[in-house]
């Protein structure tokens, strides 16, 4: 996206094609791809001038005054459970504009259950051979997409975990994106895949497949599993 300028950090800090601590393949593959300027220093010599943190580690990793460094109107997602990296009101009080946690009791939550449900269903309903990052993408796109101009704000970028408007557009924008990038076996009109499931959301049973009774056997396990 728009993101030009990543720099991962570990315990160590930051990682770059020339470190040796604390290094394995995942992280030298990595260095090859990011810190394109291979900045050297602690996670706080990085959050410095940056737009956007994201922690996926432990709890109170960041302080108030590392948010302050930032640049202004900076967002913060500290996404550590069940202790955030940092704690919403503290990062707000360094200057962070948008913050976000994975916790259901601030504004904000970023979990995995707003993508899982609709994700599988879609991959499930076309028969996808592979995941793709044109399928993320456009996961994300459809998470964001449910929450309007006039709704966003600050404490208000992503849908609520139990709205049940998520898994339904989910599911058909990965659909959607499987078939566009021929990862696809069954060819659905991807608005078929938001009905069914709308159908099941609402009426508490899946639609009945339209595949004709066969023997016992005559399907392997990964032809029954896509009938779930």
């Amino acid at each position: 996206a728009g993101a030009g300028d990543i720099v991962l950090c570990d315990r160590a800090g930051a990682i770059h094609k020339y470190r040796a601590e604390g290094m394995n393949w995942a992280k030298a593959k990595m260095a090859r791809r990011t810190n394109l300027e291979d900045r050297k220093g602690s996670l706080a010599d990085m959050m410095k001038q940056a737009d956007v943190f994201v922690g996926l580690s432990e709890g109170n990793q960041v302080t108030a005054e590392m948010v302050s460094s930032m640049a202004p109107g900076a967002i913060v997602f500290a996404l550590a459970l069940p202790i955030p990296e940092i704690m919403p009101e503290i990062a707000r009080e360094g200057g962070a504009s948008v913050v976000a946690t994975g916790r259901s009791d601030f504004p904000n939550q970023i979990d995995t259950a707003l993508v899982f449900p609709g994700f599988v269903r879609g991959l499930l309903d076309v028969q996808a051979r592979n995941i793709n990052d044109e399928m993320l993408v456009a996961a994300a796109h459809a998470i964001a997409g449910l929450v309007s101009d006039a709704e966003l704000g600050p404490d208000h970028i992503v849908p609520k975990v139990l709205d049940f408007r998520v898994p339904p557009a989910v599911a058909e924008a990965v659909a959607r994106s499987a078939i566009e990038t021929g990862e696809a076996r069954v060819e659905l009109e991807p608005s078929q895949v938001s009905a069914r499931l709308h159908e099941y959301l609402r009426e508490g049973h899946f639609p009945v497949s339209s595949r004709p009774p066969h023997k016992e056997g005559e399907f392997s396990l990964a032809d029954e599993a896509v009938e779930l």
